[in-house]
């Protein structure tokens, strides 16, 4: 797997030596990481530079003073930020429990201190492809809903008979037009949604789903 030249990965441990530990790392696989002392600090940085449409991962230590890891980890939760922008808890032994329940919660996974270097920066770099996946997934989402947006109501009637593969002839039998309407409305529903056949926009679906 290549690095991802405009990934980034957060590294939050109140642990100076941990947080110089995993940068170094990183740069060693060529991974750019930020890392903070704190939940509080993340949190603030986050909430004015934090570039959603960047890959990215967060390394997170189970137990800080403060804010702990599973706190910061609810508060992402409640922001719907899991999606993209998946968490990797930082253990000790006595963690691993709390870091398995927090993986069924939807975190990405839980690497045990000390870290196996390559093992570990792989389970990042999974993480970031799963980033990088999903944000590609919701601007292919946004497209599709922004385009779907601009139909008529008749116009989106169609258009889920189009889906399941009816004929203009059903389609106006079904909603009492002339076939003429329904190759009309057809025409526009492929034009507004820049695809050039049913099976293209089939597709587009599938790909926004």
């Amino acid at each position: 797997m290549q690095p991802y030249a405009n990934a980034l990965v957060y590294i939050v441990d109140d642990d100076q030596s941990v947080r110089h530990g995993l940068a170094w790392l990183l740069h060693s696989r060529r991974l750019l990481s930020e890392s903070f002392d704190s939940a509080d600090s993340f949190i603030k940085t986050i909430k004015t530079n934090w570039r959603p449409e960047q890959p990215s991962c967060l390394l997170l230590d189970v137990r800080m003073p403060g804010t702990s890891g599973l706190a910061l980890f609810e508060i992402l939760i409640e922001r719907k930020l899991l999606h993209i922008f998946p968490i990797i808890f930082l253990t000790g032994h006595a963690d691993i429990p709390t870091a398995v329940n927090a993986v069924k919660q939807g975190a990405f996974d839980f690497c045990e201190k000390p870290f196996s270097g390559n093992d570990f920066v792989d389970r990042v770099e999974a993480a970031l492809k799963s980033s990088d996946e999903k944000i590609k997934k919701a601007k292919i989402m946004e497209t599709f809903e922004s385009r779907r947006a601009g139909l008529t109501e008749r116009e989106s009637d169609v258009m889920r008979f189009v889906f399941n593969g009816c004929s203009n002839k059903v389609i106006a039998d079904q909603l009492h037009i002339s076939v003429r309407t329904v190759e009309v409305h057809r025409s526009r529903v492929f034009e507004k949604m820049e695809v050039r056949s049913a099976v293209e926009l089939a597709n587009a679906w599938r790909a926004a789903h």
